[in-house]
């Protein structure tokens, strides 16, 4: 196995346990272990939450860079390239380095079978334990408490919201998925919960390990004017703020985690403001002004849809609103269609070309069930959206929408157009 191409690395990764989803600890413990990685050697921010975990990474990323720290960031999945999942400094970390944590971590495994997903989290702490670094931020990939990111104690504790997703795994309502991801909690450590319906579940499990749980809107709060916004947490204020092209509910999370560690992170309020005009994430209710309104969204449950609703309500309507859609198999597309059914004219669909896809059968039966007849099937994504291209006309708006996988496609053509 002596690969020598990032390439060929990432086939035999992804191949791992046939890309299973297998949560657990001490698999990748066990590894850990022998690679070193378990202790640290500066805090650690583990961000968890059904949505907006990479909004609130970003943020989080982008403000203590500008504050001058140097700082390691893991999040996933990605959107155009592998490299996005492991930066340093705000910068992808590039193939070589990363061929070079695969073997090391490759190395390691001796008898331990590991998923591709604990693959990555181990070459990621491998890469940051090379660098003296200020900070690491670490994003959950599924839940919390078997989430292979958590062998990592963290120092700040953030879970942005709670909604239903990943059912099969998590548990069938908040309250399980509530206590799953609070399992990143840590016993006197900070943790922040985000959005305005904390389950009791969550609650009882920081109030059980005396882990100090500060709420939205309770505890920290944001208001949005026309052209800033203003943010408080009873003494601190900061007002004028510049908006940024991510939500504020998740930017306000941001800010409540760096006033928590203002004492061993300090960020005076100029890197704060600075990086609030810098950060940006692709595909997050992305608008691309121009004669046809494109709008990328990696939205993939309905809750986010919901969110992507609201933020349509505020645009100018367009004269046409076409769609661009696909979604994996174990995703709600049935409640996710219909979320946004009085919200397109006429949608574009197609299967993902990946494992866990819906099928164009499962994708067609969701639209039937809908009674939703304005819609065509193709066979690609590419081919979906070139056909809802050659319909867009000027003052028509164009979504892609459900999967990272759909956002990635679609934008790839949708830059080519543009160089």
């Amino acid at each position: 196995m002596g690969f020598s191409t990032i390439n060929e690395h990432l086939i035999w990764i992804n191949n791992l346990q046939s890309g299973a989803i297998c949560l657990g600890l001490d698999r990748v413990k066990v590894v850990a272990e022998r690679l070193c990685l378990l202790s640290k050697t500066c805090p650690v921010i583990t961000v968890a939450g059904t949505n907006g975990k990479g909004s609130t990474v970003a943020g989080l990323e982008t403000i203590y860079s500008c504050a001058g720290y140097k700082t390691g960031s893991f999040t996933s999945p990605f959107l155009f390239k592998h490299n996005e999942q492991v930066k340093l400094n705000g910068k992808n970390v590039d193939d070589h380095l990363f061929c070079q944590a695969f073997l090391a971590v490759k190395q390691a495994l001796g008898e331990v079978l590991l998923t591709p997903f604990e693959f990555h989290t181990l070459a990621a702490l491998w890469i940051f334990k090379q660098y003296p670094l200020d900070l690491i931020i670490l994003e959950v990939g599924l839940g919390g408490r078997l989430d292979a990111v958590n062998i990592i104690d963290t120092d700040l504790a953030i879970v942005t919201s709670i909604d239903l997703d990943h059912i099969d795994w998590l548990g069938p309502d908040r309250e399980s998925i509530g206590f799953e991801k609070a399992g990143i909690f840590r016993s006197g450590k900070p943790a922040i919960y985000g959005d305005l319906r904390p389950p009791h579940s969550l609650i009882e499990h920081a109030k059980s390990i005396h882990t100090p749980l500060y709420f939205q809107k309770k505890d920290f709060d944001y208001e949005k004017n026309q052209e800033d916004w203003a943010w408080h947490n009873q003494p601190i204020h900061y007002h004028h703020l510049p908006l940024t092209s991510l939500l504020l509910q998740n930017m306000s999370i941001v800010l409540m985690g760096i006033t928590l560690l203002q004492k061993n992170l300090p960020v005076t309020d100029h890197a704060l403001v600075e990086g609030l005009k810098q950060v940006t994430l692709p595909g997050r209710i992305q608008i691309v002004p121009g004669e046809i309104t494109h709008i990328f969204d990696v939205s993939h449950n309905p809750a986010a849809i919901r969110l992507l609703k609201s933020q349509l309500k505020t645009l100018t309507p367009p004269k046409h609103s076409y769609a661009v859609f696909s979604m994996l198999a174990d995703k709600d597309i049935d409640e996710s269609i219909n979320i946004l059914k009085e919200d397109v004219d006429f949608w574009f669909v197609a299967p993902l070309a990946v494992k866990r896809a819906a099928s164009e059968e499962k994708l067609k039966a969701a639209f039937e069930k809908a009674k939703i007849k304005c819609v065509c099937f193709f066979s690609t994504i590419e081919e979906a959206y070139l056909a809802a291209l050659s319909k867009s006309v000027k003052d028509d708006r164009l979504l892609v929408l459900g999967s990272f996988h759909t956002v990635a496609n679609a934008f790839a053509i949708f830059n080519a157009r543009r160089c």
